[in-house]
């Protein structure tokens, strides 16, 4: 441009004339293009800032920490009617701290012993869902899993905001009357009126309220969370002399605080969230590397369950705790809690199946299977679902869990899949090569599960796991429909004539589980077909009918019977996992997207780790 104004002046005065002109523009030009300079390097280069952060950012994101404390720590409430959207456009695209990173000689380590570099992928300052540069490094958003049957499309079902809607009332209901009668403690007995006491947890306080600030968070809850989060920065003390569940209290707690710090940069969640994590890890100090399933805070000392198979730890509790324990090791730059898990993972991937199917206890000190029995209901489940979970999570880079996913499920296929004389498919349990032919309320997460993995299937197999979620998601739904309540039983037979339906006294009752519209849940998003919402609000009907109480809601005794006995307890779980999971169900899908979030086993979302670009993939084939 330079060359062509000064070659077309002639004339010896045109040409002066022509020089300060053409001056005057390249000053010009040069102002522009600093002042441009100035104004991006203020957004993406300078260090992080609260004020510039609530410049960009979506009203709905409460504040961090320093401002927190002031008693402003949330924003105003945004207006009804635009709420729900904000909150989904601002979870579809959440930044990520640059101190939340492992140093570089930690991750070296990790991988000179053989870790997949996927699983301690260090995660710049991003925003997910879309190329963003960070730090000079780009990251690029290229997990999509979606089964490839149908095409995801956005949905125009014209009931799902009064149905989302409905389900945030019952969210509130039961908050409030925890809030008002059981304030603090771990659970509310709503019948009763005060608060439930639990032996998983042993001194530790606040279960509902540590599981709920997530559902509060996503569900525009402001302040109801703004509650919650004052309680855990003045409450929450993990220094009691008690024993609890390591299992329990990872999933709820640690994911919890994981799951809330993840969605609002609170740095509270997140030193709570280490502070924990370093109180769990002497569990892990057993002859083998499996942890006991019990410890005490204070003490650091751990044992078993009496009652679990000669002192037996038990695959479905040591073996999902690796998703929290990851992330642990993202936030606190420390490798060891990442360290324990992959030790685990590594001594049962060497250890001999029978059939291929990982029985429910393991011996913590021998290292030996204990009784041979298989469930992918209690005692095995979340095993299962945090091997595909942790391929996903790792950005599809933790190629040993996906290969464990895939030999199980063919053993699970081969050996305990099959169909009822009416057609339903189910997933009986295994006691030493003797099939029983029972599949519990908790393996109805399955179907989620399959649909979740479908798309990484090998071979040509991603349509026939499709075809199997929805086939398991039917039978759980038939579960519902054969009882009085259409709430499902915690079992149900498939023998003696019976399908579907439990037989047993002590397998008729319901505690507000999840599992089926958790799978409602993940076969909407993967399919969009309408079928899943319509099963969703069935169950939202009956829970308002049957589980509803003056102060909260409770479960019941005995799903067959049309005047339900209930048993006075409001789970937690019912707040964290089964009104979140119905919420999302009727929510778009920009709302805690599966290409960018993996759900832990207590519904705490969790963010995919991403691959950089510029770093070499690294794989475990050891």
């Amino acid at each position: 441009m330079i060359r062509k104004l000064c070659s077309g002046s002639g004339l010896g005065l045109g040409s002066r004339f022509g020089s300060i002109r053409l001056s005057q523009r390249f000053v010009f030009l040069i102002f522009l293009s600093a002042l441009i300079t100035v104004c991006f390097g203020a957004i993406f280069f300078l260090p992080d800032s609260l004020r510039l952060r609530r410049f960009f950012l979506l009203s709905t994101d409460p504040q961090r920490t320093d401002m927190a404390g002031s008693g402003q720590g949330l924003g105003p409430r945004p207006a009804a009617a635009s709420s729900h959207r904000q909150t989904e456009a601002h979870i579809g695209s959440l930044w990520r701290g640059k101190e939340d990173r492992l140093r570089k000689e930690s991750l070296l380590d990790l991988i000179r012993q053989g870790v997949t570099e996927g699983e301690h992928r260090v995660i710049n300052n991003s925003e997910s869902g879309a190329a963003a540069v960070s730090g000079g490094l780009v990251e690029t958003s290229n997990s999509h899993y979606a089964p490839s049957l149908e095409p995801r499309v956005q949905s125009a079902d014209p009931d799902a905001r009064s149905h989302r809607e409905k389900v945030k009332e019952m969210m509130k209901f039961a908050w409030d009357n925890y809030r008002r009668y059981a304030w603090g403690t771990n659970e509310l007995k709503p019948l009763s009126k005060n608060g439930h006491a639990s032996g998983l947890f042993g001194g530790l306080l606040g279960a509902t309220i540590v599981d709920s600030l997530d559902t509060l968070f996503i569900m525009g809850l402001q302040e109801e969370f703004r509650e919650a989060r004052q309680w855990v920065e003045s409450n929450l003390d993990f220094n009691v002399n008690g024993e609890v569940s390591l299992f329990e209290v990872t999933i709820r707690f640690v994911g919890g605080l994981l799951s809330a710090f993840y969605l609002t940069g609170d740095e509270l969640f997140k030193m709570k969230a280490i502070e924990l994590g370093e109180k769990l890890l002497p569990a892990f100090n057993s002859p083998t590397g499996i942890p006991w399933a019990l410890i005490n805070l204070r003490s650091g000392v751990g044992r078993n369950w009496g009652w679990a198979s000669g002192g037996s730890s038990i695959l479905a509790e040591f073996g999902t705790l690796h998703l929290e324990f990851v992330h642990l090791s993202e936030v606190s730059g420390n490798p060891k809690f990442a360290e324990k898990v992959m030790g685990v993972r590594k001594f049962l991937n060497r250890l001999e199946k029978p059939h291929g199917l990982y029985p429910n206890y393991l011996s913590p000190v021998t290292g030996h299977w204990g009784q041979h029995h298989v469930s992918i209901g209690g005692l095995g489940d979340s095993f299962y679902e945090y091997l595909i979970k942790s391929w996903l999570m790792s950005d599809k880079t933790d190629e040993e869990a996906k290969t464990m996913y895939y030999e199980a499920l063919q053993a699970i296929e081969t050996n305990l899949v099959r169909k009822s004389a009416s057609g339903l498919t189910y997933i009986a349990e295994w006691r030493g090569g003797i099939l029983d032919h029972k599949m519990g309320h908790l393996a109805c997460f399955s179907g989620g599960m399959l649909a979740m993995g479908a798309d990484d299937a090998p071979g040509d197999q991603s349509k026939h796991y499709m075809e199997l979620a929805a086939e398991i998601t039917a039978t759980c739904h038939e579960s519902y429909q054969r009882s009085a309540t259409k709430l499902g039983p915690e079992a149900f037979r498939f023998d003696g004539g019976a399908d579907a339906v439990a037989t047993r006294m002590n397998d008729k009752y319901y505690i507000l589980r999840p599992e089926v519209v958790e799978t409602y849940m993940h076969l909407w998003r993967f399919t969009h077909d309408p079928r899943y919402r319509e099963w969703g609000w069935e169950a939202v009907q009956a829970l308002e009918q049957h589980c509803r109480v003056d102060a909260g809601f409770s479960g019941i005794r005995d799903v067959y019977s049309t005047l339900p006995h209930h048993d006075d307890v409001q789970q937690s779980f019912f707040l964290a996992e089964t009104l979140k999971y119905l919420y999302v169900l009727f929510s778009e899908d920009e709302l805690l997207s599966p290409e960018h979030w993996v759900f832990n086993t207590e519904a705490h979302p969790l963010p995919v780790i991403r691959r950089n670009t510029q770093e070499q993939v690294i794989t475990n084939d050891q």
